[in-house]
């Protein structure tokens, strides 16, 4: 079956080719989107005060479950950015692989990690919160990086320039919601 190149109506960011103003307009609009977002990240990741002044050893966890998920997602949405501008991309072949590795990564990172946790620091609820909230992370990185990378085709935008900045700052709120609710629900009384 043949696929179809990609959409002429679409403007990629190309720095061979394109000027710095060109490029700058191309990028900012989800940068700055991405900016403001990122405050929210900060709101959310207060609303998790309570957990983590009770356990402080929670907060040594945050920066990896955050990025984890991230490289997952990143991974994701690159491969499939770069294979939408060649026209070799079929949506529906990368949900269903790309479900299937996320939920893979997510079964080894959050076993590994929470064993890591439970030899560091010999705390066992500790350790089951790791584990669960990297496992749950990890696995929605993929599909969410997949379905932002889409959407912004879908729109007539450039998915590599649109896609990371937003896939990254929605990645890493779902991630500190999913390790804020999960520790709270496990470590609070």
């Amino acid at each position: 079956m043949k696929k179809n190149p990609p959409s002429p109506s679409i403007l990629y960011a190309d720095d061979d080719y394109e000027s710095i103003a060109t490029l700058m307009k191309l990028r900012a609009p989800s940068l700055i989107l991405g900016l403001v977002l990122g405050i929210g990240i900060s709101l959310t990741t207060s609303r998790f005060e309570e957990t983590i002044s009770k356990n402080i050893q929670v907060a040594f966890f945050l920066p990896f479950i955050v990025y984890i998920a991230d490289a997952i997602g990143t991974q994701t949405e690159s491969i499939y950015a770069r294979d939408l501008r060649t026209g070799k991309a079929k949506f529906i072949n990368y949900l269903k692989k790309e479900f299937v590795l996320g939920i893979i990564f997510a079964a080894l990172f959050g076993l590994f990690a929470g064993f890591i946790t439970w030899v560091w620091l010999k705390n066992e609820l500790l350790s089951y919160s790791i584990g669960i909230a990297t496992l749950a992370a990890v696995a929605s990185a993929p599909i969410i990086a997949l379905l932002i990378t889409e959407g912004f085709q879908l729109l007539g935008r450039d998915p590599a320039t649109s896609s990371g900045p937003i896939a990254t700052v929605i990645q890493d709120m779902i991630s500190v919601v999913i390790y804020g609710s999960i520790c709270s629900m496990i470590l609070l009384p």
